[in-house]
């Protein structure tokens, strides 16, 4: 081991309490990118973050207004032109705390309990942040450090990345590297080291059906008129067939399927129907035949309703019938589908299914393409050594079945692979009441992160 990575993990044992001081202090900022009335908070994170960057030499450090929330770039290129240069991609904007009274603890006085870090953003992903900005800081009290290092962070990945693409196309440039870390994952288990080397991409909708001009009186009405809210549950009741698979014209064309090397590792994690169960409280799994739930999870597309609007939802009875009913719809793709093909697929059923009289509209709302790395890449490899050395065990290599847009975004703007580190554990309750970080298991994370530097130097 080099003198200069054994200096930099003293130093990242011996101020473990700065580093947590650090994220302390970033949680307190209730940066709710969803909510108009935190604009300015999630501002106060982004110059929180660039001030970091700065005090540690970082270069051409710069809070970016977009069209909805803050980004921030900055770089180090102190190693010289023949390092690598690494960039690093975080976000610190945090989903909204609601309902409130499920927490046992203010979401943004960050409390710790039986090793445990309570608030919002913990895990989700503020800590992850602060393990790479720990990282760095140890390595650069150890000398140079060994890599150069661009830093992009977002203030609106909680709300869908929606200014993301429009500040790639202006900025790309300025983000050219040789690899991406993106410490927004998590590993199985806090002894289940972990390499997420797929992302399902997002397409993102809504369907609108109309039936007549305005609500009317199911007793005068019903029987006669076509329901927009019957029509809307016969359409939805068909995108799938009896197997679980998805309807829509084209869905399956352009998925990449698993290898059986692909598949005997996946049945190797400990992902398993009774992970599952134990994770949702639900009994029975279901999906698409031939597949097992880590496949379907992870692997496989999925269309499912997020949410449904129509007619009467108050309280007590309202006899209606509805003018026009309205769905959420979304779409997880896997490698080489395209969300624009999953649009056109949407709309081709509807037209093909819909019952005449009705008239209906989608609208995209998201979209973000799917991302996979080959696990023989060298920013895989330099992850896969320094996970190995600090937990001393082999890495277990995992699909993860959530969007992470900039993977997918820089890999069409930039052509580079990244690897999706971070250390959040499945039971750290992301995007719910109570989320929180498992301590010790970030405190390795800050020594991966040190070793990964100096491996991707080497």
């Amino acid at each position: 081991m080099s003198d200069n990575r054994q200096k930099a993990l003293d130093y990242a044992h011996a101020n473990n309490a700065k580093f947590r001081a650090d994220l302390d202090e970033l949680l307190k900022i209730k940066s709710i990118s969803t909510d108009p009335e935190h604009k300015g908070d999630v501002m106060t994170a982004a110059e929180w973050c660039a001030d970091k960057l700065r005090g540690y030499g970082f270069e051409n450090v710069k809070v970016y207004e977009t069209a909805t929330q803050p980004s921030v770039l900055g770089e180090y290129m102190g190693a010289g032109e023949d390092a690598p240069t690494l960039l690093v991609y975080g976000h610190f904007d945090v989903q909204p705390v609601d309902p409130l009274d499920l927490w046992d603890t203010d979401p943004f006085e960050p409390t710790e309990k039986d090793g445990r870090l309570y608030a919002r953003g913990a895990s989700d992903m503020k800590g992850q942040v602060i393990a790479t900005t720990a990282a760095i800081e140890s390595a650069l009290a150890a000398g140079e450090l060994p890599v150069n290092i661009k830093f992009y962070m977002e203030g609106e990945e909680e709300v869908g990345s929606h200014s993301m693409k429009a500040f790639l196309e202006e900025h790309h440039q300025k983000l050219t590297a040789d690899f991406v870390l993106n410490p927004d994952g998590g590993i199985l288990g806090p002894e289940q080291p972990t390499i997420v080397y797929a992302l399902r991409g997002l397409a993102y909708f809504q369907l609108d059906i109309q039936g007549p001009a305005m609500d009317l009186h199911s007793g005068i009405y019903g029987g006669v008129l076509r329901n927009p809210a019957n029509e809307l549950a016969r359409l939805i009741a068909g995108m799938h067939d009896e197997n679980g698979r998805v309807t829509l014209p084209g869905f399956y064309a352009d998925v990449l399927e698993l290898s059986d090397e692909e598949r005997a590792n996946l049945a190797k994690l400990p992902q398993t129907d009774d992970f599952y169960r134990e994770q949702t409280g639900q009994k029975e799994m279901t999906g698409e035949a031939g597949y097992s739930s880590v496949e379907r999870a992870t692997a496989r597309p999925t269309l499912d309703v997020n949410g449904l609007l129509s007619g009467w939802t108050g309280a007590g009875s309202k006899t209606v019938l509805p003018a026009k009913a309205m769905a959420k719809i979304s779409s997880r793709l896997v490698a080489n589908q395209d969300p624009a093909k999953i649009a056109e697929g949407l709309r081709q059923y509807v037209k093909d299914n819909i019952a005449p009289g009705m008239q209906w509209e989608v609208t995209e709302l998201a979209h973000s393409s799917p991302s996979i790395t080959p696990t023989d890449s060298e920013v895989v490899a330099a992850m896969q050594q320094a996970l190995e050395t600090v937990w001393d065990k082999p890495v277990l290599f995992r699909r993860e079945g959530g969007t992470v847009p900039v993977s997918g975004y820089l890999k069409d703007f930039l052509g580079i692979d990244s690897v999706v580190g971070g250390f959040g554990l499945p039971e750290d309750r992301l995007h719910s009441p109570n989320e929180s970080l498992h301590l010790a298991t970030w405190t390795r994370g800050i020594d991966a992160f040190i070793h990964f530097l100096y491996n991707l130097s080497a």
